[in-house]
């Protein structure tokens, strides 16, 4: 373990914000909580290499949940945060987890309720939803959140429309004096971090980047698929559980997307009682979380029912190596990736590269010629 300290040794001070000192990291990258690939191991190695690494809870039971923090705090002493999922029907008692484990951020990829923002932030957890629109952003401020991430439609898996590059600077303009934002979709180098920064916001998050290293759980031959694929190999689609997902482009995904919902309802019964089986829900903790979905998102029954695609079908590929038979949730940014770097020298090149354009700008601006009079 290495020790906890300030801004990261060499790095260009641009690079320490607001965000680093919110969460306590040395540079301003999150590695986000995915769903099947954000275990203990991945999360560690990220706060380790001085960014904030992201627990994925909400494909575990509220024992695995526990588990898996004991071991990333056996592994790392700086911090770190937890995905929860506002619908579940134990998200209280996962909350006083993270409360008496001293868990640093809660993160929430949906919207959480004043009620539990102000549980939260009066324990001293960092409240940190994601949001794809400004005007959610701004309900997030109204909330007394302290930080969104805000994710642009290049990103993966559940998404919204609109480009990172205007998502970020109209999320920063309504909410930039209130809240850190960090953004998201669709970064992958230094470059992209002083983007984001020139943006207004104070950090960047990243799934796929993370997802392929040498840290992350998902097989290595589901990792080749990725790395095989173009940047035109995604597709947006709502045919997997009912709502925007990006994921790559396979026979199954174009399958899912000729047929209606109709026709795959029977599939999505089936995975909501192996998604049951897989993380000890009952039967009316499940119908609980249902409902909560169908009036939290204004979905209709056969869309919750849908929803329960989404996860077994992800577990099948990236867990199980089944992409015959699961999806391969990404963000677009995977056609720019070819390689696996271990987690340190991922955060370690994005550091060095970002500076590297910060002391450029600072250069060509030192020697542009003095305005005339």
């Amino acid at each position: 373990m290495s020790a906890p300290g300030g801004p990261g040794a060499g790095a260009h001070p641009v690079l320490h914000t607001k965000f680093c000192d919110l969460v306590g990291v040395r540079y301003p990258i999150v590695q986000t909580g995915m769903g099947w690939v954000a275990g203990p191991r991945l999360v560690a190695a990220t706060a380790e290499a001085g960014a904030l690494g992201i627990l994925a809870s909400a494909t575990l039971t509220f024992g695995e949940l526990e588990a898996a923090v004991a071991e990333v705090r056996a592994r790392t002493d700086r911090p770190f945060g937890v995905n929860l999922r506002t619908d579940v029907a134990d998200v209280d008692e996962r909350v006083a987890l993270l409360i008496d484990q001293g868990v640093r951020v809660a993160s929430f990829a949906q919207a959480p309720n004043p009620a539990l923002v102000e549980r939260c932030r009066g324990a001293g957890l960092v409240v940190m939803p994601t949001v794809g629109a400004r005007r959610h952003a701004e309900k997030m401020a109204e909330w007394g959140v302290d930080a969104v991430i805000a994710q642009g439609g290049e990103g993966g898996g559940h998404t919204g429309s609109v480009p990172t590059s205007l998502l970020t600077p109209s999320v920063v303009d309504a909410v930039g004096d209130r809240l850190a934002v960090v953004a998201a979709g669709g970064f992958f180098d230094g470059r992209g971090l002083v983007a984001a920064l020139a943006w207004g916001a104070v950090g960047i998050a990243m799934g796929t980047r993370f997802l392929l290293t040498q840290e992350s759980r998902v097989p290595d031959e589901v990792k080749r698929v990725y790395l095989a694929t173009p940047v035109t190999g995604t597709v947006v689609s709502t045919s997997v559980d009912g709502a925007p997902q990006r994921v790559i482009r396979t026979p199954l995904v174009d399958r899912l997307e000729s047929s209606g919902w109709l026709r795959a309802l029977p599939r999505a019964l089936a995975n909501a009682h192996a998604f049951r089986r897989q993380t000890n829900t009952t039967l009316a903790a499940l119908v609980k979380e249902g409902n909560a979905m169908k009036h939290g998102n204004d979905l209709t029954w056969p869309q919750v029912v849908m929803a329960a695609n989404a996860p077994m079908m992800t577990k099948a590929a990236l867990v199980d190596g089944r992409t015959d038979v699961g999806v391969l949730p990404t963000g677009q940014v995977v056609g720019t990736i070819d390689e696996l770097p271990t987690v340190a020298e991922l955060v370690e090149r994005i550091v060095a590269e970002a500076g590297a354009v910060l002391e450029r700008l600072g250069a060509s601006r030192a020697q542009a010629p003095a305005p005339a009079d």
